[in-house]
């Protein structure tokens, strides 16, 4: 959530700078200012500074106006707490007196210490922390982080933690996130990221699947495939080709009791092969963490059923 602020004031545009016409119009949905003779786009990507909300009348108005930094499930107080800064100088900006300085400087002690004041905090400050440091080190999206977030904040509250390592719990909340957010994340990559045995991050996540009882959607091989080719660095044709073979291979039912990550990998090797933008077996494998014995059984029972016409 964002602060609240006046209006935005709309940019003084006296005249056109292609015809000279003074009849121009500000697209609110486009967030562009067009001249109504020529059609020329004066200036475009404006950004709106008011507030997301609108008020109708006075109650209104008084219940959404807000002030301070936006809330955050990411900080173990959602970033409500303040701190004391240490320029030591009062509100006007005169420095302060030998005295005030040591007042202050207790103050902002106490302050700190009181800030995480009961073991539940502590746990929480550290577990988001290394969320935050596993999510930027798998360069993850605003929304993943959040997300893992709320699923740790609520194993706290149903007393899940206690007996388990934090980095283990933590590890499996983003893997869940990933998975509620279709986020192509494999379980090594993570485990990987967050130093934690493959297999403590697997077990933790299955314990918070059956204890919170969340519905976590199947990992479809799609989401896999913009994934490997943006990694092997190849066309969108070869991406498009990609998901069409997937999907003639669902509606044969290939897809079914096989690994989403074989599956994808086949896939685009076939579409790279089929483009002329020839990507060997073993890069593909590497990409993917799946072995080349692997990809080859899964891209012959694909030409086989999908009559592939492919010359090696």
């Amino acid at each position: 959530m964002s602060k609240d602020r006046t209006p935005a004031q709309p940019l003084k545009v006296q005249q056109c700078p292609e015809c000279g016409s003074t009849r121009v119009m500000r697209d609110h949905e486009s967030a562009e200012i067009v001249c109504m003779n020529c059609g020329y786009v004066i200036a475009a990507k404006l950004a709106d500074q008011g507030p997301e909300w609108r008020a109708f009348d006075h109650e209104q108005r008084s219940k959404r106006t807000r002030v301070g930094a936006p809330l955050t499930f990411t900080i173990h107080d959602k970033g409500l707490s303040t701190m004391i800064d240490w320029h030591d100088r009062d509100t006007y900006g005169r420095r302060l007196s030998p005295s005030q300085k040591a007042q202050v400087y207790r103050l902002r002690k106490w302050q700190r210490r009181i800030r995480v004041s009961d073991a539940t905090e502590r746990n929480l400050a550290f577990a988001l922390s290394e969320i935050s440091k596993i999510s930027n080190s798998l360069n993850l999206p605003k929304n993943i982080l959040e997300t893992a977030s709320v699923i740790y904040r609520k194993a706290v509250k149903e007393h899940l933690i206690r007996g388990r390592s934090i980095q283990g719990v933590t590890s499996a909340a983003i893997y869940m996130a990933c998975r509620q957010c279709n986020l192509a994340r494999t379980l090594d990559e993570i485990a990987e990221a967050s130093s934690i045995d493959k297999k403590e991050v697997g077990r933790s996540y299955r314990f918070l699947v059956k204890e919170l009882n969340f519905f976590v959607p199947p990992v479809k091989p799609s989401h896999y495939i913009t994934k490997f080719s943006n990694q092997l660095s190849m066309q969108g044709k070869v991406e498009e080709i990609a998901h069409k073979t997937l999907m003639a291979a669902r509606s044969l039912k290939l897809t079914s009791g096989r690994g989403p990550t074989g599956i994808a990998a086949a896939a685009s090797y076939i579409a790279s092969v089929l483009t002329g933008e020839r990507k060997t077996q073993r890069e593909i494998a590497e990409i993917a963490q799946v072995t080349e014995v692997t990809i080859r059984n899964r891209y012959k029972e694909l030409v086989e059923r999908l009559w592939f016409e492919i010359s090696i």
